[in-house]
Order: structure tokens, then sequence, then C-alpha cells
């Protein structure tokens, strides 16, 4: 894999990561595919929003319907018809946040699937063993997500043994042209921790770096000062992925600070729960004052829900539970995003990062319903 940095304003950069399944352009939005699709989209219309990559999940691919079918179908590109870069996490989180009876140890991690209850041991090899018969352009080290809040013991104890993780996640990848490892960086909201578990991390040696630990319930102030402490010690010429953020003014953020990748469910979630992001704020489409509203839920926006429908239709659809209302509502949450990345790049290659993102925050910050 190989990353080219093509400018920078500030600590933002824009450039491009070249993997086996084509470039990604960063920064970088990631359609969240968990279980090998993006909800209520096809692959095509994922393309047409503008992403250049997607995330699918370990976890949930090992449980259903398991990475030996998948590799014997040819892979998760064939299987799910997606033919562009596919990055997957390696289920830590997931183990951590859905699975039951979990019991962690130096080996690995062993739970009850949340499915069926069935016992599955994930370790650091099988992790990288699952992502490679997935096919994965990206795989991602096994970790502990640190809870929030957590003591300073308890971080450096988890963190530590990340770090141990990923040290065998390494040894375990396989390494080929154009697939690449990241290692992710834990340590909860302690600046020492964090500068330790980066140092651990280069001294390993890794395609790209991920923060973890991260969009846990610790808010927006606190998540940006750990990315102020911890980026400092990643290697620039690598790419940086903060993991599971966010929200649009997250993401703006972030990409200041000199964030080049991210994923997240809520533009998903919510186009299913009828929210739409657009340039004035948050609509929810479902509210009374849209059911005659003949204008387009954003002017000026290329995706089907907004050049081919009104308001009030969404409206309508939602009020009438049929499954189109999720699926225009997701495609266009989906290009608001990428259209999003799009001007964060336009922006740092033209030197007017500082502008557009004080345009942009301003609008975003209306919270209330906008007319």
């Amino acid at each position: 894999m190989r990353f080219a940095i093509h400018a920078q304003d500030g600590q933002a950069r824009t450039g491009e990561v070249h993997t086996a399944h084509g470039v990604i352009r960063t920064p970088a939005f990631m359609p969240v595919g968990t279980a090998a699709t993006v909800k209520a989209m096809t692959p095509e219309a994922v393309r047409s929003t503008g992403a250049d990559i997607i995330l699918s999940n370990t976890y949930h691919l090992m449980l259903r319907p398991s990475a030996e079918l998948v590799a014997r179908l040819g892979g998760l590109h064939r299987f799910m018809h997606w033919d562009g870069p596919i990055l997957t996490d390696s289920g830590g989180f997931q183990v951590m946040s859905l699975a039951k009876l979990r019991k962690l140890t130096e080996q690995g991690v062993t739970f009850q699937s949340h499915l069926d209850g069935t016992t599955y041991e994930l370790t650091p090899e099988r992790a990288m063993e699952i992502q490679y018969l997935l096919g994965s352009d990206i795989s991602m080290v096994l970790d502990e997500c640190t809870p929030y809040p957590a003591t300073e013991k308890a971080a450096a104890d988890s963190m530590r043994l990340s770090m141990r993780w990923a040290e065998r996640s390494k040894n375990a990848f396989v390494r080929r042209e154009g697939y690449a490892v990241f290692g992710i960086v834990q340590g909860s909201v302690y600046p020492a921790l964090r500068e330790e578990s980066c140092t651990a991390l280069k001294a390993i040696g890794f395609d790209g770096y991920a923060v973890g630990g991260l969009a846990v319930g610790e808010g927006q102030e606190i998540m940006f000062n750990v990315l102020d402490f911890t980026l400092p010690h990643l290697p620039a010429e690598r790419p940086r992925y903060l993991m599971g953020v966010g929200k649009p003014d997250d993401i703006v953020g972030a990409v200041m600070r000199g964030v080049d990748m991210f994923d997240c469910v809520i533009p998903t979630r919510a186009g299913r729960f009828a929210r739409a992001y657009t340039e004035k704020g948050e609509r929810n489409i479902r509210n009374a004052r849209y059911a005659e509203d003949a204008n387009p839920l954003q002017e000026g926006c290329p995706c089907p829900a907004c050049t081919q429908y009104s308001r009030a239709y969404l409206h309508h659809l939602f009020k009438a539970d049929e499954m189109l209302g999720p699926m225009l509502l997701t495609w266009h949450n989906l290009t608001f995003y990428q259209q999003l990345m799009q001007g964060l790049r336009a922006a740092i290659a033209q030197g007017r990062l500082e502008a557009f993102a004080g345009v942009f925050l301003e609008r975003h910050r209306l919270k209330n319903e906008v007319d």
C-alpha cells in the first residue's frame, strides 16, 4: 500500500491511498457495510455518492456467513459486488459491545455469539486469518477497546495488552502487494499512555495508524484534546484513521488536526430513522411541516432524494412505513458526507480550509429544525 500526500493546510492534508482494489482519496469517509452490505443501499448506489472505500466487520462476518464461506465464494469483493477498496475492523469493539459472556486473556477473547450463543475464540492470529480470507485491502489489528471512563491503571493494562496483540497481529498478517495492516492507538484520555501506545506501534511498524477508544461517550471536546496530544506522535507519512467518528462537525475538526480516514454508522442509521443531514442542519422528515412541502430536501444536492422527489413525498414514505423512504434518505446522507469530504479535500488543496470549516461549522451549529 502506498500513501501520497498531495497538499497540506495547517495540520490537515489531502492525498491518496493506493490499494489492491483502487485509490482512496483522503480525507475519506468510509460508509459502514457491517454484514457485507451498506444498509438500504446497493453497491452501485454507494459508489454514486462518491465513496472510494467501504468498511465491513470481522465479528459479524465470522459469525454469519463465516469467513471460510466468503473465501470459497471468491472473497468479500465478489461476494458483495463491490470492486473498490474494503477495510475490515478486527472485531474487538463488537466483541466488547455485543457478545455475551466474554472472557479476556493474554491469548485472546472467548465469547458467546449474540445471535445464537455459540462459543467462539478470537485471537490476534485468528483476526488476521479472517481478514485474509475475506480479502480485505486494509486489515486492522485485534485490540481491546478501552471503555470510557477508565482509571489510568485500567487504561494502561488494557492498552498494553492491545500492544502485545498488535505485535502478534502484525506477525500473522500475510504481506502482499496492495494490502495493508493498520495498528490501533489506545490509552483512553491519558496523554502519557497514548504516547506510549504510539511508540509501541511505531516500533512494530504498520502501514497506517488508527486512533481507537474514542467516540465512546467522552464528548467532542475531550476527543479533540486526545487527538491534539496523540497525532503528533504518529508518523506523518502514514495515513491516520479515527475509528467510529462521526458527526459532520466531528469530522471537520478531526481533519483540521490531521486525520485522513473516518467511518461511522451515523449517516445510514439517521437515514433509516427519517433524519436528513443538510447544509443548514438536520431535518426530521417525519415532522408535519413537510406534509405539503414541494421543495427538494436540499437544493443543489445531486442525490435522487433531492433531484427527483419533494420533501412531501419523503414525508409520506416514512408516514406510510414504505422502505423507499429509508433508502432515499440513506442515499442522501451518504451523498452529504461524501460532498463534505470532497469540499474538505478541495479546501486543503487550495489553502482555504479554515474559511471552509468556519462557514460549514457555523451552519451546522443550527441544532434545531430548519426551514
